[in-house]
């Protein structure tokens, strides 16, 4: 029997832990059972949750000697130390095989064991930025919904961490019997696309005496970055410089990603269909629209339409 212990600390979040909890430590009916769950913290005892109860925990650290899977169900706030004998825990834990999961945040703590460090991760999209900056060492992956290198694992937002549940079970004992589970929980086995389409699309900053909010206006025209160049009155290069400057991208993809922004928005709010967004966009047709949206949202824009609308 596989021994998943999930790592708790105050304030937990119930949800987090509950992603870990129903899919490895629920018992269901005519579903063979490959898992054993159980929780520790660094000190036994009542532990505070965000639900506003404690929930008592009869577990410390020896518990992570045994165990096969070591899961992280967040770790907040995300600046809070990771104490020293959890860091050994964790560590010893790793250099005798067992792998060590997170959910969303708790993608912190696994970074301050080192063991991140030249691989890539991910976690919530609003904490992407913070994980990079101060884990500089560490590829972070904002689009996805999970990252496995077998040994560690990191998800995205809360909710996937149920993704990466599902995707460990499959790993472990084929897509079968992931299906299955996943098949009694209502969910599916396997979503489409990453993260990226749960992000809002971030409000244009014009940083660049108004360029940005006049070439927003004018997304379904056929602009090109030499008419984005002739509206400031300089040069193609001297345009790319300041984007990348200012903004950290280029003229073409900055333009790319406000139409897909903007499509994104219409697809949300309207019932247009998708050959009228992508010319309202300026991106001349739904196959050519499908193909950018894809690329930077990671699904397409029917399936993004049937998650979002708002009705």
């Amino acid at each position: 029997m596989h021994r998943v212990v999930a790592l708790v600390r105050p304030v937990q979040s119930t949800f987090e832990l509950g992603c870990a909890a129903e899919v490895f430590g629920m018992a269901r009916e005519g579903i063979p059972r490959y898992y054993e769950f159980e929780v520790c913290a660094e000190r036994p005892g009542p532990v505070p949750t965000s639900a506003g109860y404690a929930m008592s925990v009869s577990r410390g650290l020896a518990a992570l000697a045994t165990a096969d899977t070591v899961i992280i169900p967040g770790w907040t706030p995300v600046d809070a130390p990771l104490p020293a004998r959890v860091r050994r825990a964790l560590l010893r834990a790793h250099a005798r095989g067992a792998r060590l999961v997170t959910i969303c945040s708790g993608v912190f703590a696994l970074a301050r064991t080192g063991l991140l460090d030249g691989r890539s991760a991910t976690t919530h999209w609003a904490r992407a930025d913070r994980l990079r900056r101060e884990f500089p060492q560490i590829r972070v992956e904002p689009d996805v919904l999970y990252v496995d290198h077998g040994d560690v694992a990191t998800s995205a937002g809360a909710g996937a961490g149920i993704d990466l549940c599902l995707h460990l079970v499959r790993r472990d004992h084929g897509a079968a019997h992931a299906a299955l589970v996943a098949r009694h929980m209502v969910l599916p086995a396997h979503r489409e696309g990453g993260q990226a389409q749960y992000a809002p699309p971030a409000p244009p900053e014009d940083a660049l005496d108004g360029l940005l909010t006049w070439a927003g206006t004018r997304l379904g025209t056929p602009l090109s970055v030499p008419d984005l160049a002739a509206h400031l009155g300089v040069s193609p290069r001297t345009l790319a410089r300041r984007f990348t400057e200012r903004l950290g991208t280029s003229p073409g993809a900055w333009l790319l990603s406000r139409r897909v922004a903007e499509a994104r928005v219409l697809l949300e709010e309207t019932d247009l269909p998708v050959e009228a967004v992508a010319t309202r966009v300026g991106l001349t047709s739904a196959v050519n629209l499908r193909r950018r949206f894809r690329d930077q949202v990671g699904t397409t824009p029917g399936a993004y339409r049937r998650a979002f609308r708002v009705r």
